[in-house]
């Protein structure tokens, strides 16, 4: 019954919420290690969504839910307020659809799913611009903004960027009012810093950190391909990525990992 029930629930639902939980706590994917940080999102969004169908009952079949919520309840895991302040918790955010307003909802998902009251950092990777056209600082405008609004309203308490070059980098921090406290390069695309950018984040005291992100970790199509395989039959076409938000929790003193997830939101457009 399982796959009916959510593939009823997904048809009637406008927004759907997954959440992967702690994945330090899943077994299985303890002992694998997917080869890039893209089939680890297909992993983890796959097995979601799996074990989430199967615990839908016949009952659900005829509740009309807005708003899904898809998780794995075994892999939920709430920061204890006692060790707050012990924990480093930051995470990335990939917006999928180009929507600034985005930002708010993934942040405000990631508190709660957390049980925190703020995040400690949050790097943005530039969202999806079109064929063709280059990224500049008037389309990153209304992205940071947003990231400054919850920086004021103490969501967040720094902000950073990614696959920044010097030239926007510092377009960047000479326009905002809460400037970048870090910027992720990828070192698949160079193996060594750019010294004017290595002098810049010097000069104005700006983190450069590495990654190994694709320039699209989950796009539309995987997303529906994910969906379709993991539902059978359901209308995957309809369902939208908007964002998702990839967190760890760090044990400050000895640096190590005490938690890591992803967090999504998709909606649907049935038209």
């Amino acid at each position: 019954m399982g796959t009916d029930g959510a593939r009823a629930l997904l048809e009637r639902a406008g927004t759907l919420t997954l959440q992967t939980g702690n994945l330090l706590n899943w077994g299985c994917l303890r002992k694998k290690c997917p080869a890039t940080p893209g089939e680890e999102v297909r992993d983890c969004i796959q097995k979601t969504l799996t074990e989430w169908s199967s615990k839908i009952g016949q009952d659900l079949n005829q509740e009309i839910l807005e708003v899904l919520e898809c998780t794995v309840a075994q892999a939920i895991e709430k920061i204890n307020p006692e060790e707050r302040d012990e924990l480093k918790v930051s995470a990335k955010l990939f917006i999928v659809g180009s929507n600034s307003s985005s930002i708010r909802d993934a942040a405000d998902l990631a508190c709660s799913a957390l049980g925190v009251a703020q995040l400690d950092s949050v790097i943005i990777a530039p969202p999806p611009i079109e064929d063709g056209t280059s990224l500049s600082l008037e389309y990153l405008q209304p992205y940071w903004r947003e990231l400054e609004n919850l920086v004021q309203n103490k969501k967040i308490v720094a902000i950073g960027t990614s696959d920044l070059d010097k030239t926007l980098l510092e377009q960047l921090y000479l326009w905002a009012q809460v400037k970048p406290s870090s910027n992720q390069v990828n070192l698949a695309s160079c193996c060594v810093m750019p010294p004017d950018l290595t002098a810049f984040a010097k000069q104005f005291d700006i983190q450069l950190l590495t990654h190994n992100d694709p320039k699209e970790l989950l796009c539309e199509a995987s997303f529906q391909e994910v969906l379709q395989e993991s539902i059978q039959n359901t209308k995957a076409h309809e369902w939208i990525p908007l964002w998702l938000l990839r967190y760890s929790v760090i044990v400050k003193s000895r640096g190590i990992i005490k938690s890591k997830g992803y967090i999504m939101q998709a909606k649907r457009n049935a038209s």
